[in-house]
This record gives structure tokens, sequence and C-alpha cells, in this order.
């Protein structure tokens, strides 16, 4: 057994919709989760950019001893994850490879969209990994810049929400495919309406689900499996802690009460 924390981080308020995944799969395990609200988003930042700020990220989540880092995060996941994940001696996992994988798995047509921010996108690791997995699969993919901050600022099912689906989802939907990738862990605060805009035909796939899924056999070989009786969330911000605890609850579907503290991330 190992009764230390989970690490989890995003760029924001996004990679919560994970936690509440893992909160799911594993109650007996801690957690702890960094939200770099001060830098948000990470996907329209340039490599070296997002690069930079995970390994800060990784540095003090690593400082608070934890045993495993989820990147619940599609840009730093895609972009910066392959140039940085040998660097540490605690295992980083990002969400690409777990959500491909289930992507590839449930299609029945082969055809696969994939959403993200800019930075996901132009990286190009959801197409890579299909085609690795299966040659024969047709992926179609859309930058969708928009959909971050109108999550952060609550807008989930607004009338905004709603033009800024239909203005990069119509082509991928003209494009037939049966399952579509939400490549950012905010997206699934959006997912009803998103899932009005594609038909129930179509099946969404979200990148933190999968990845608290992938988690149960990695935890299994590794011997990383905690029991804690009474797991214990701690959470950490860049910037406004008001703002988190407010969002923050209603990602997560439970009160966050007075457990956030702020950070400068700059000093790690």
């Amino acid at each position: 057994m190992d009764n230390r924390s989970i690490g989890v981080f995003d760029s924001g308020l996004g990679g919560l919709t994970a936690v509440k995944q893992i909160m799911e799969e594993f109650p007996n395990e801690s957690i702890v989760y960094f939200g770099d609200t001060g830098r948000v988003p990470y996907g329209t930042r340039s490599k070296d950019t997002i690069i930079k700020y995970v390994r800060g990220d990784i540095r003090f989540l690593e400082g608070l001893g934890v045993k495993l880092i989820v990147v619940a995060c599609g840009t730093a996941s895609s972009a910066a994850l392959p140039e940085v994940q040998r660097e540490f001696d605690t295992p980083v996992i990002g969400v690409v490879g777990a959500t491909a994988r289930a992507a590839v798995s449930k299609t029945k047509n082969g055809k696969i969209g994939v959403i993200g921010t800019t930075g996901t996108i132009h990286s190009g690791a959801y197409e890579k990994l299909i085609g690795e997995m299966s040659p024969d699969m047709v992926t179609y993919s859309q930058d969708c810049p928009l959909f971050v901050p109108l999550v952060e600022n609550g807008h989930f099912n607004s009338q905004m929400t709603r033009l800024a689906v239909e203005e990069y989802l119509t082509d991928i939907r003209a494009n037939g495919v049966d399952t579509l990738i939400l490549g950012c862990t905010h997206y699934p605060l959006l997912k009803e309406c998103i899932g009005e805009f594609m038909g129930d035909s179509v099946e969404l796939i979200d990148s933190g689900a999968e990845t608290a899924k992938a988690l149960k056999s990695y935890f299994s070989a590794e011997n990383l499996h905690g029991d804690n009786s009474a797991a214990q969330y701690s959470y950490y911000v860049s910037d406004n802690v008001d703002g988190f605890i407010h969002l923050g609850g209603m990602f997560l579907q439970r009160e966050i009460n007075g457990q956030v503290r702020k950070i400068d991330i700059e000093k790690y």
C-alpha cells in the first residue's frame, strides 16, 4: 500500500473534471490538485512556454511528496509531456494515450473527431497516436479557442456557447464522425451543449474519465494503491482563490470550502 497523494495539475479549472473521475474510481486515495489559474490558458502559448510551465507545475507537486502526477491538461500532455516525462523521478501520466485508445475501441465507422485547444490540435498528438493504433482510422481535428474561457466564466450552455459549438463543430459533424474526443479537460462541462449539436449517434470521449480508468491498471501493476479510509483533498492555485472555490465546486459537484491555497508558481 502507498498512502501518498495523487498529484493532478491543469492550466486552470478544467482538470477538476479529471479529479472528479479519479475520486469516483479511487475513493480511498488522497488527491492534491494544482490549477495554474494565473497563467490560464496554456492552449494559446508557444511550445517552449508550455514546457517551462509544465516543468514548474511538476516540480511543485513533486515537492509535496505525491506518488504520481496526472497531467490533466490536453495541451500540456500533447505539447510538453514527451519532452519532460523522463526528467522526473515521480511517474507522470498524461491524458492523450488513454483517450486515443478509448476512441479507437469505440468507433464503428472509423471516423474520429478531435477537438481541443490550439496547442493540442497543432501538436498532432491524437492523430499520430490514433494512426499508430489503427492506420485505417480517419481523424478530423478542430481547435476551439473560445471553449476554455467560456467554461472558466461559467458559460456551460449559454447562447454564446451554443454559437461557438456550431461555429467549431459544423464541419466535423458534416464529415460523419461517430466518435468525438473532448481533447481538453474543460470540455466535459460543455458535454450537454456539444452532445445536442452532434446528435445521439456520436459518442463523446471524456479525456479525464478515460485517464481515471487507465490509472486502475497502472496502480495495480506498480503497487500504488492506497487505503486512506478518510481521503484528503487539497487544492492550490496561482491566482484568485475565491473564484476557484465558486466555479471549482461546480466542476467537482461538491463543495471545496477552505481547502484552497494560493502559491507563487514562478518560484518553481
